[in-house]
């Protein structure tokens, strides 16, 4: 359909829409004719993506005097090839309404393993490896040498891009990547730097959040990105997290020990660099006395990573005499690691401000600020001038070199904590030394100052309030919407007690309760009975997971269960996980169901739906808190709540609760995200139906409850609360049923239109959304 919005025509694809897709493009449109941010929470399941992808594009094309660029960025790869699939489908009815008007370039840009088309460099096992044979066949000396020796291997695909220069463009259209695979294998280029080349001039790029969060990724992909650009995080409720990891550094006993072997054999290198090519030692030299900015001059298959810190003014400066010629730097180097080393040999937790470290590395190891700040790029020249390519077996002097600039860079927002074990294993020695960041607006505020308008949407954001405060910004635009229904296809059920009235919760003095583990087994055997298809069940943490799945197994509980279904466990290891998902959604496929344990902070909380028969009920045992005793997330509160006045309660259970939502849905604050993410992974239309079970005591208090998604509380009755194992089972009983029977799906017979006409959109340009919606 066609329709109006103010002054934009928004073409979108399909014959009906949503009233809360509606609604959400014109609080978007706000916040884009504002040119400012916003923060949009829609339920899963509702079409968030395609509403986005159709208003961003039809205001562009609008707006054709001041063109604006989608930077779409996701978590995963599989979500970035459906947002691509959903935008070809818009662009071709784009096309068909408007012709070449219509025309644009978007395009996916993801790791070389994901695009590469050259077997030889392909086929390496992980995504360092094939950076590593992909530089080894395209670096510019590498090139030179293959000039002069035709034995010398080279990548074809790259040698024809680069032949055909200006002429190696993408023809307009939307391209996933396969598409960009199959057009390299067709012409002979190579996919991925011809993505690379492209992102400068494509209308939409879709890329991973590390792309634009990550310095050391954003400062090489994204530098030429324009400033009237739209950048969408979607599924962004860990967006914080995401931040954090991207400007944090572990050290281990592994690391130093692979650093001082890299020292090493960059001083070889050094010595067979000086027999035959002084020359190009002493022109770095020069080129560091004038400073470091010179990566605007790299070619495409030189480029390794950008420094994880440095603004380009700070790069312009001279680098440290100390540290400019090879020799005394791998000095610097190597008197840095002995200090590292000397720091983990402790049998205490320490923790220490970057201030009052980095003097004591001064006092200790005579190296000041300015030499650490210029550690990375410092390393990064030397490896170019050294013409090293096997860049993934450098990558422990790597660490070494982050953690020393990012030290150096920041006083503020960072602490280094030493722990000689991990206080969950506390027998087994485990040195580490982490560069933990507490301040998420570090990584974002260059993407909120750099573009005109950054969107932050998911299906879980609640409470709203709480993110601005986290990544220190001023949304122009910040709501919530619900999910229009014409039945009451989601029931969410708290379950506090047992069939015996014996309470059940994964608190640390109950967890390992005989009666609480009898209890979730009792609950889960009377469940499989009568749920039909799939169910899914979140605990806490893998080894929680274990021990209750040991103990029900020599109690028989988990025998009981295989007579009615399959049973499938998540474990650490991807393949395994991948094999058994594959073999849950084999089982609910051909009718026998199943069963699927997994772990709230686990890769299927995040990533996988259960929509459909994958997923009739989802049961979160216990409520997923971060581990309270951990050093760095104390340290994190602690910095929160003197920063920003965030009180540690509120975080905590904003992250748990979040991500026991996403399971049939999507994210207390840290653990009501963790919640919700679980629960929201089952509703993933207005067709489907679910059943969530909150089982823990503790979601029956008000306080931990409200800060579950509205639209979830919306469908949480009173009725529901303080629920036993009978109870919960009379429930879904009634539930089951009454989901089989038939149903108006427009909710025109019951007053809630669910499903909006063309001349209902009419009518809502006229009268106001809301009207609509109730």
């Amino acid at each position: 359909m066609k329709f109006q919005i103010e002054e934009v025509t928004v073409y979108f694809p399909y014959d009906n829409i949503y009233p809360e897709q509606y609604t959400y493009m014109v609080e978007l449109k706000r916040a884009l004719d504002a040119k400012g941010h916003c923060l949009l929470e829609m339920p899963t399941g509702t079409g968030k993506t395609i509403a986005l992808l159709s208003l961003i594009t039809s205001y562009a094309l609008a707006k054709t005097e001041s063109p604006i660029k989608l930077i779409y960025c996701t978590r995963t790869v599989h979500e970035m090839e459906k947002t691509l699939a959903e935008l070809k489908f818009l662009h071709n009815y784009q096309v068909k309404h408007l012709g070449a008007a219509a025309k644009m370039l978007a395009i996916g840009l993801s790791s070389r393993k994901n695009l590469c088309v050259n077997p030889t460099v392909s086929s390496a096992e992980n995504r360092d490896s094939v950076d590593a044979a992909c530089r080894k066949l395209t670096a510019s000396w590498v090139r030179s040498m293959a000039a002069e020796n035709p034995n010398q291997p080279t990548c074809e695909f790259y040698e024809n891009y680069d032949r055909a220069a200006g002429g190696a463009v993408l023809p307009a259209g939307v391209y996933t990547l396969e598409d960009l695979r199959a057009f390299g294998k067709e012409k002979g280029w190579c996919p991925y730097f011809l993505a690379r080349h492209m992102v400068q001039f494509a209308n939409v790029v879709v890329y991973s959040y590390q792309y634009l969060l990550d310095p050391k990724v954003a400062g090489i992909i994204s530098k030429e990105m324009q400033k009237e650009s739209v950048v969408v995080f979607d599924e962004a409720h860990n967006i914080d997290n995401v931040c954090i990891e991207a400007l944090s550094v572990s050290v281990r006993r592994q690391t130093l020990e692979g650093a001082i072997r890299n020292i090493s054999r960059i001083e070889n290198e050094i010595d067979r660099f000086k027999d035959i090519d002084a020359g190009r030692l002493r022109a770095e030299y020069n080129r560091l006395v004038e400073g470091l900015a010179l990566r605007g001059d790299l070619s495409a298959s030189d480029a390794w990573l950008a420094n994880p810190a440095l603004p380009d003014d700070i790069l312009r400066q001279a680098v440290p005499g100390n540290i400019r010629r090879a020799e005394h730097f791998l000095h610097v180097l190597r008197r840095l690691v002995q200090y590292l080393k000397v720091k983990l040999d402790t049998d205490k937790v320490e923790k220490e401000s970057p201030v009052s470290f980095v003097a004591s590395i001064n006092s200790d190891a005579g190296i000041d600020q300015k030499a650490l700040k210029f550690c990375y790029d410092r390393l990064h020249s030397l490896l170019m001038t050294l013409e090293i390519t096997d860049t993934d077996e450098f990558l422990h002097i790597q660490t070494i070199c982050d953690f020393a600039t990012l030290v150096g860079t920041y006083a503020r927002g960072f602490s280094i904590i030493i722990e000689p074990f991990d206080e969950r294993m506390p027998l087994i020695p485990d040195p580490v030394l982490q560069l933990c960041c507490h301040d998420a607006s570090l990584a974002i505020k260059p993407v909120f100052d750099r573009f005109q308008s950054v969107v932050i949407t998911s299906g879980t954001l609640s409470p709203i309030d709480l993110y601005p405060r986290l990544l220190n910004f001023h949304p122009v635009v910040s709501r919530s919407f619900k999910m229009s229904l014409t039945r009451d296809c989601i029931c969410p059920m708290v379950l506090t007690r047992g069939s015996d009235q014996l309470p059940v919760s994964t608190k640390f003095d109950m967890r390992s309760d005989p009666g609480v583990v009898r209890n979730y087994g009792k609950l889960l055997v009377e469940m499989v009975s009568i749920v039909p298809d799939g169910i899914v069940c979140f605990f806490v943490s893998y080894s929680y997971m274990d021990g209750i799945i040991n103990s029900w197994n020599e109690s028989g509980i988990l025998k009981d269960i295989m007579q009615h279904k399959l049973v499938f466990i998540e474990t650490q290891d991807v393949v395994e996980t991948t094999l058994a998902l594959d073999n849950y959604r084999r089982a609910c496929d051909c009718g026998r169901g199943a069963v699927f344990f997994s772990v709230a902070r686990g890769k299927v909380a995040e990533g996988i739906d259960f929509d459909r028969h994958y997923g009739r009920l989802v049961i979160m045992f216990g409520v997923p808190f971060q581990y309270t005793e951990s050093k760095i997330l104390r340290a994190r509160l602690e910095y929160l709540r003197d920063t920003f006045q965030i009180k540690e309660g509120d975080f905590l259970t904003f992250d748990a609760l979040i991500d026991v939502m996403n399971i049939k849905l999507t994210d207390r604050n840290l653990n009501q995200r963790q919640a919700a993410q679980c629960v929201g992974r089952v509703i993933r239309s207005k067709a489907d139906y679910g059943m969530m079970i909150f089982a823990d005591k503790r979601y029956s208090r008000h306080d931990k409850r409200s800060k579950l998604p509205g639209w979830i509380l919306s469908h949480l009755r009173d009725a529901n609360l303080n629920l036993s194992t009978d109870m919960a089972l009379h429930i879904a009983r009634e539930f089951l049923r009454k989901m089989a029977q038939p149903y108006e799906k427009t909710g025109s017979t019951t007053g809630r239109k669910t499903l909006l006409s063309q001349e209902d959109v009419e009518k809502l340009g006229n009268n106001g959304a809301q009207e609509m919606l109730y």
